[in-house]
């Protein structure tokens, strides 16, 4: 479990940074940092293919068509939609409804687990859902307050539309995911992230193509590098690299190691991975609020550690006991 704590903490730290790139590139559609992000993650999954041939070669046609529905809906469509969602209604609306994760991934995960073993009593579980629900509403509220307002209600209102789109794209995602990784334990949690790297590839590359044909009709983008060619190229290949080939190594790890709720929980790391770039990127600290709502999502971690520990325990006692009689 130690293990899988420090993995999830890891994916967390590396996913967070996809929640400044698109501050950090403002003047890029969200199509374009979704393409770019994963053509970047396509390349850079090349070089690890080479050395990891041998188990590629061993995987089976279902495995690369898991990887293929994981790449579009988890990759190309949830990245494009948080960072087209960021760019209509400012970063904290996505964020506020994104941060609900941890919730919502725990409780469908519990609801539907993989396999019985997985699942959890309700009683045990909703403690540490709730903490974490009070305190991602307390970050939210609070992060509320850097709405510049520029926007208008109906950017605010599409927005939170496709902020939603994309939150159901990720809690698919991880859920699925990890049901993979656990029903075949014999690919390692590298390869599976390589391989969902080479997947994506195609698919980033075939709608880099359309959207660059779109915009040759309707103009609007100077296709394909944009305004800042170097700053893009060089955010694309870092977030390939620590968001999407790294992060998803990481994660690939976490979800073979804990239960998919406990898991879903862990995403709590990303938010707050998140809340410190966006902090940094400010110059400024957090609010009293800020850091209550982190207390209270730390706290709701550990309770949802130990609520798995002891759930683990019990199971185990329980065989022991049936074993002696």
């Amino acid at each position: 479990m130690l293990i899988g704590l420090l993995c999830a903490l890891g994916a967390g730290l590396m996913w967070g940074l996809v929640f400044v790139a698109p501050l950090m590139l403002g003047d890029y559609p969200g199509l374009m940092l979704s393409f770019g992000r994963y053509v970047g993650f396509g390349l850079i999954a090349l070089v690890p293919a080479f050395f990891d041939r041998q188990r590629i070669a061993a995987l089976t046609r279902t495995d690369w068509i898991a990887a293929l529905k994981l790449a579009l809906v988890g990759n190309i469509l949830y990245y494009a939609a948080l960072a087209t969602a960021i760019q209509l209604a400012d970063a904290p609306l996505p964020a506020m409804l994104i941060g609900t994760l941890p919730v919502i991934i725990s409780i469908f995960s519990n609801w539907a687990p993989g396999h019985p073993s997985e699942a959890i009593a309700w009683r045990r579980l909703a403690p540490s859902l709730v903490i974490i629900f009070g305190g991602l509403m307390l970050v939210n509220a609070s992060e509320l307050a850097h709405l510049d307002g520029s926007r208008s209600l109906r950017d605010y209102a599409l927005g939170c539309c496709i902020a939603l789109g994309a939150l159901a794209a990720w809690t698919w995602y991880p859920i699925m995911n990890a049901r993979h990784m656990k029903r075949h334990p014999h690919i390692r949690s590298s390869t599976w992230s390589t391989v969902q790297g080479l997947a994506t590839l195609p698919l980033a590359l075939t709608g880099l193509a359309g959207y660059g044909a779109v915009n040759a009709v309707s103009g609007g983008y100077d296709f394909p590098l944009g305004p800042r060619p170097l700053q893009f190229v060089g955010l694309m290949l870092v977030l390939g690299l620590c968001a999407s080939w790294l992060g998803t190594m990481l994660w690939n790890k976490a979800s073979q190691k804990l239960p998919t709720s406990l898991a879903g929980q862990l995403i709590v790391f990303e938010t707050l991975s998140a809340l410190l770039y966006a902090f940094i990127w400010r110059g400024a600290a957090p609010s009293a609020p800020v850091v209550a709502g982190i207390v209270l999502l730390c706290i709701g971690v550990m309770l949802g550690m130990r609520a798995f520990q002891q759930a683990g325990h019990g199971a185990a006692a329980k065989v022991e006991e049936v074993a002696a009689g």
